[in-house]
């Protein structure tokens, strides 16, 4: 069983936990992920590392409250146990060499993207941070990027906070300007990483994006996370969970990949109503 040793909401729909595992903290490195279990019943569920302090043994983890098991996730509080937490998986995003380097983030991936920033700030490379959200009171990570980031362009989409408009905006005008990037990283949702890689394209700049499709085992056994990528004109088939979960930008059928992210939507929706029905009977 492991521990919750911390708990904040970030947002209305994003909460932060912090849960003690010190084998997982002790080898946890950005870009990696763990899956957990809430309870004994519960489904597996991914969710990527936001940050570790090997001192207390503890790992940070930031959800969006979207589907069932996140809903009873953010109803476990400071001392309640999570009956798993299994990790690190993936492989580490590749930063070695890198002197100056763009981070695009949307949404809840800002804070997949945050520790990776960190470490490449660490590491002496130029961090440019570029952080999107629908509105302000959306806003997260942003005080932990102005740390790390050389300079940081915070996005709304409704103008509410910062610059209005998506986060390509600004990417696209650095890029015109003629600013280099060793590599641009994008984390958040499909279709702005796809259109990150799209802006990217005429320049030329090495995009290198996170996929977070759906998972069961985590060890690529179950195909689950299966995407396809055209390599040298040739389709293959690779799987996040082992192979990734961070690709080559330009690489990534995003389309089929946003099907495929689809096809389980109604199913989590009722999911996600019969457990906040059941949550509504408990208070009653």
């Amino acid at each position: 069983m492991y521990q919750i040793v911390k708990k904040k909401v970030l947002n209305p729909t994003v909460v932060e936990l912090h849960i003690k595992a010190p084998l997982v903290a002790n080898k946890a490195e950005p870009g990696q992920f763990i899956i957990l279990r809430t309870d004994e019943d519960g489904e597996r569920i991914p969710l990527t590392v936001a940050g570790v302090c090997k001192e207390e043994g503890t790992v940070k983890i930031i959800y969006q409250i979207v589907g069932a098991t996140t809903r009873k996730l953010a109803e476990k509080n400071e001392g309640d146990f999570l009956q798993d937490f299994v990790g690190p998986l993936g492989v580490p995003t590749h930063l070695e060499g890198l002197k100056k380097v763009c981070i695009v983030g949307g949404g809840v991936g800002c804070a997949i993207a945050m520790p990776i920033a960190q470490r490449l700030h660490e590491m002496g490379a130029e961090v440019v941070g570029i952080i999107g959200f629908r509105s302000r009171d959306l806003l997260i990570c942003e005080e932990e990027f102005k740390a790390c980031c050389d300079r940081l362009t915070v996005m709304t989409d409704d103008g509410s906070y910062g610059r209005h408009g998506n986060v390509t905006l600004p990417l696209k005008e650095m890029l015109e300007g003629g600013e280099a990037f060793d590599m641009i990283i994008t984390i958040g949702p499909l279709i702005m990483m796809k259109f990150v890689v799209a802006t990217a394209k005429p320049f030329g700049v090495p995009v290198t994006v996170s996929m977070n499709p759906v998972m069961i085992d985590g060890t690529g056994m179950c195909g689950g996370c299966r995407l396809t990528l055209n390599v040298d004109g040739k389709k293959v088939t690779r799987f996040a969970c082992v192979d990734g979960p961070d690709f080559n930008g330009y690489e990534v059928d995003f389309d089929e990949a946003m099907s495929r992210g689809r096809m389980y939507t109604e199913f989590e929706r009722h999911a996600y109503e019969a457990t906040c029905n059941l949550y509504k009977k408990e208070v009653k």
